[in-house]
Order: structure tokens, then C-alpha cells, then sequence
């Protein structure tokens, strides 16, 4: 019972339609499920990720009228994105001076040449080099295969007391202490690279965040799908407050708060996203789960154009 890394990361924007041409036109990302958030189906869901959906590329948004996130502890605060070279670096600072987005320069972090960078909204992100595991680029991506981004990770998350979360993350979620770089312990899974590194920076220091747009909603963590019983059982047997389980339709997943706030999720790597949808076709129309479906002219009602 070991995570395989990284599933998704889901984060909060104000402004679906420019949301979805930044991830789609500037990173080159493919929209593979425009849905709706299930518990609240006035919003958005827009999930992003490479040429085939794969389980652990995913970055997505719920889309609600918020105001900017109060940046703080307690939450996550950098998504980590895998390119497979330096040499694209490189070309992706270059881009981002072109379309103006906000950079900063290049620098080594854990080892690893990254380049931080903000959206449009300050959701804070980084390219990392990083060419572990397969890649699976996007034919109609306007970013050259061998700069198309490869999936998530690392992702950092801020912290006012790191010892329960250690508890969590270690004892219930069976990571490794990999060790820390200053004030930020890193830990391990199973998955392949960065991918699979969780950062826990710890600064008691800082108030809690406040979410809002440009902030992160839940990390989830990837589990295979013969595995989601045991985890529900282990969930239950260690006492963990948590959602019980929930099936999303394209994964299952189990939701519960580590003790410093942070909202996690275990997430299937099956079904998959090619369920309800042909492969060529993903993300191009609304794809709702069969209990929404009877709901589909009244949800689109309700919703933005992208």
C-alpha cells in the first residue's frame, strides 16, 4: 500500500476563460474533461494534463467568484511541473518573456534546475527538470514536444508544526523522510521522480491562508485501483476523520485533512478520462458523471463560455 506519486493537484481560479487560455495556449496544456465541481455544480472543474490524461500530469481548477487567496501556512504553496531538460528551460524563460508572464530566474533547487513562475491570477508554479517516467506529448500543442510539459512535481506545501504531519505522512501514508533543504523537509513515494517528492516547508511564523483564487484547493495522491478498499479500511482502522468513500466516476478518491489543515485526496489510477470519452475527443465537449447527466441542460445553463 504505497502511493505511486502524485494523481492531481486541484487549485482555484476567478476567470475560467482566461484559466483556460493560459494552461491551454501558454503552457501548452491539453484540457482533457471540462465538467463541473460535483458538489457544487454551478462551477467549473477543467482538468489539464498531457497528450493522454495520464494519472499524475493532471493541474485543475474549480472555477468560483472569489477574491485573490491571502497567501499564508497551512496550505499548499508551489505545484511543481516536470520538463525533461535544461535546454527547455531555457526555451520556456524565453516564452514566458515573450507573453510577459511573471518568472523568476532559473536556479538549482534539491538538485534540480527550476524555474519559478506565477499565472495570471498568482497561482505559484515551477518547471522542474525532471525526465523520469514516460512522456506523452499533445500533437495540437502549440509548445514543441521536447518542451511540452511531462506532469506534476515536485509540490510544496507550508506548515506551522511539522511533527503531525510527519505522523500522517509517514505512519498513515507510508512516505519516507528523504531528508530537508534549510527549512523544507522533503518526502518520498514510490513514484518515479519528482513526481513522487512531497516539500513540507515549515514556518510558524506565518498566519494561515485564506483560499481564494490563485491558491491551492487539495493535492491528491495517486493509489492504484485494486488498492482503494484497503485504503478506505486503513482510513477507518487508524481513526482518520475522512470523507468515506466517493466515486468521481473517472477515479475514486478519499478525501481527508492532514493536522495542519492541508486537504488530501487518494485518487484511483482507473477508470481513467477515455471512460466517457474517445481519446481524440477529451475535453472538447461538457462531460458530466451519469448521476449529473439528467441535470445537463440546466448545469449548462448556468456555466461560462470558455
Amino acid at each position: 500500500m504505497n502511493l505511486k506519486g502524485f494523481h492531481h493537484l486541484t487549485a482555484v481560479t476567478a476567470d475560467a476563460p482566461g484559466n483556460y487560455r493560459f494552461y491551454t495556449e501558454a503552457l501548452g496544456l491539453r484540457l482533457v474533461k471540462k465538467t463541473v465541481n460535483q458538489d457544487d455544480t454551478s462551477a467549473y472543474h477543467l482538468f489539464y494534463a498531457d497528450g493522454v490524461g495520464s494519472p499524475g500530469t493532471d493541474i485543475t481548477f474549480f472555477d468560483w467568484p472569489v477574491g485573490r487567496e491571502r497567501r499564508g501556512s497551512h496550505s499548499v504553496t508551489r505545484t511543481g511541473l516536470r520538463v525533461g531538460s535544461e535546454a527547455s528551460l531555457g526555451w520556456w524563460q524565453q516564452r514566458f518573456k515573450t507573453l510577459g508572464v511573471q518568472q523568476a530566474g532559473i536556479a538549482e533547487e534539491n538538485g534540480r534546475p527550476t524555474l519559478a513562475f506565477e499565472d495570471h491570477e498568482g497561482q505559484r508554479l515551477a518547471l522542474v527538470v525532471d525526465s523520469h517516467g514516460d512522456a506523452h506529448p499533445w500533437e495540437q500543442s502549440p509548445v514543441p514536444a521536447e518542451h511540452q510539459i511531462r506532469g506534476l512535481g515536485p509540490i510544496t506545501m507550508s506548515v506551522a508544526d511539522p511533527d503531525p504531519t510527519d505522523m500522517v505522512l509517514t505512519k498513515l501514508m507510508n512516505m519516507t523522510a528523504a531528508g530537508r533543504s534549510g527549512d523544507t523537509l522533503i518526502y518520498r513515494m514510490d513514484g518515479p521522480g519528482a513526481v513522487g517528492e512531497l516539500h513540507v516547508t515549515v514556518d510558524p511564523s506565518l498566519p494561515p491562508a485564506q483560499q481564494g483564487a490563485g491558491g491551492v484547493h487539495h493535492v491528491a495522491f495517486n493509489i492504484p485501483y485494486a488498492d482503494y478498499d484497503a485504503w478506505a479500511s486503513r482510513l477507518r482502522s487508524m481513526r482518520v476523520p475522512n470523507s468515506g468513500p466517493v466515486d468521481r466516476f473517472w477515479f475514486k478518491s478519499l478525501y481527508f485533512r492532514e493536522p495542519n489543515g492541508v486537504l488530501f485526496e487518494l485518487a484511483t489510477d482507473a477508470p481513467g478520462f477515455a471512460t466517457d470519452e474517445p481519446m481524440d475527443k477529451l475535453g472538447t465537449t461538457l462531460s458530466l458523471p451519469p448521476f449529473l447527466e439528467n441535470r445537463r441542460t440546466e448545469i449548462e445553463a448556468g456555466l461560462k463560455r470558455l
